[in-house]
């Protein structure tokens, strides 16, 4: 009776349905990337964390159609329920945050703490308040300081020359820093929510990939090929064993941009690459697939760091601007990545009635994570691999 009343809610409520799911795993990240997986096979989006929009619970958001799906602030790792039960509870009473100064005066040091505050940043729950990510973070302790002081103010019922929320009032203002890398944010993000929510690491390598003749998990299910096989992912775990003759081996945890999938590692690859199946390395590996029904078991034979490998096969960028300020940052980009093999060409279309392509002199280092920083300057209209 139980499994007909689910599979009935889920056919015919399916957000509802998953939303409730995912609250009741809160605390379980590898069910709720399961989930997010599911949640991309049915087309519902999954929110990302808001700190004026999300709920302690997973919420459904409402949109044309079935609706989304938005993600719980209990659900991002090391924050603590109770903790998020205050902040939405304030939130409610007095109104959305206006800046992290608000957020951190209104809480209090009593209910949020470091530790937690910083988890906050990097899942992006603070993204609303316009300041970046690195900007807060690397604020936290001049914030908490801040509020802490104000606390202790009201405590004591001092009060200021020009009011009793003077300190609140002229808050250290952040750092003009600019936003982290954008595979480093998407690690920081890993490391707050348990998978990748705002986007992937793999998706900055698809053309790099496709020269490669790299198969997603998708692509290779969809296949049902057995024998030799290259893919490519994020590391996510890498969980050693020693079988009864006393070798090492190892199932290895990867990601990429279509699915969560496993790899087997054996004892000779094991030994001589072990640094390369550190959570959070990317790496393409070549192996053998073997199909058994629905699931295939993938053993590894090779594999090496998809950086130092795609670095050969980058032509070059084309980078299409619409105004003249995202230039600087494009040229201090382009300075740091260093001089390489990969060519850019600028297309200016500043000019609305003309289209100007400026190929830029030598030649630059175009990788995956270069490209990726590319298209997250604002202004940037366009990046294409050429």
């Amino acid at each position: 009776v139980i499994a007909y009343q689910t599979a009935y809610l889920k056919a015919n409520y399916p957000v509802e349905f998953l939303a409730a799911s995912m609250t009741l795993d809160m605390s379980n990240t590898d069910k709720l990337g399961t989930f997010h997986l599911e949640l991309k096979r049915l087309g519902v989006e999954l929110l990302p964390p808001d700190i004026n929009a999300s709920n302690t619970a997973f919420k459904v958001e409402a949109r044309e159609g079935e609706g989304d799906i938005r993600y719980a602030l209990a659900a991002i790792k090391n924050v603590g329920e109770a903790a998020m039960e205050a902040v939405v509870s304030e939130r409610e009473n007095d109104g959305a945050y206006a800046d992290i100064h608000d957020f951190a005066f209104r809480l209090g040091s009593r209910v949020i703490n470091k530790r937690q505050l910083e988890n906050l940043v990097r899942a992006g729950a603070f993204d609303c308040l316009g300041a970046n990510r690195r900007q807060i973070f690397d604020g936290i302790e001049g914030i908490l300081r801040h509020a802490s002081t104000a606390e202790q103010e009201r405590q004591s019922n001092q009060i200021g020359l020009f009011g009793e929320d003077e300190t609140f009032k002229a808050p250290a203002s952040l750092s003009p820093l600019e936003e982290w890398p954008a595979l480093e944010r998407l690690r920081a993000e890993f490391d707050a929510i348990g998978f990748y929510l705002s986007a992937h690491p793999m998706d900055g390598y698809g053309g790099h990939l496709r020269k490669l003749r790299v198969k997603t998990f998708a692509e290779l299910l969809e296949s049902k090929e057995n024998g030799p096989v290259r893919m490519a992912g994020s590391v996510i775990a890498c969980k050693e064993r020693v079988s009864a003759k006393g070798s090492r081996y190892a199932f290895v945890q990867l990601t990429d941009s279509s699915s969560d999938f496993e790899i087997t590692v054996f004892s000779e690859l094991l030994t001589s690459r072990r640094e390369m199946f550190d959570p959070g390395n990317m790496i393409l590996i070549k192996g053998s697939a073997q199909f058994e029904g629905e699931s295939v078991r993938i053993i590894a034979q090779s594999a090496q760091r998809l950086d130092n490998l795609t670095n050969d096969y980058a032509a070059g960028l084309k980078v299409f601007v619409d105004e003249a300020e995202p230039i600087s940052r494009l040229n201090t980009i382009l300075a740091r990545e260093g001089t390489g093999k990969g060519g850019v060409v600028l297309v200016s279309r500043i000019d609305p009635d003309r289209e100007v392509e400026i190929h830029l002199p030598g030649g630059y280092a175009i990788t995956p994570a270069m490209s990726q920083a590319v298209k997250a300057i604002p202004g940037i209209h366009q990046v294409l691999d050429i």
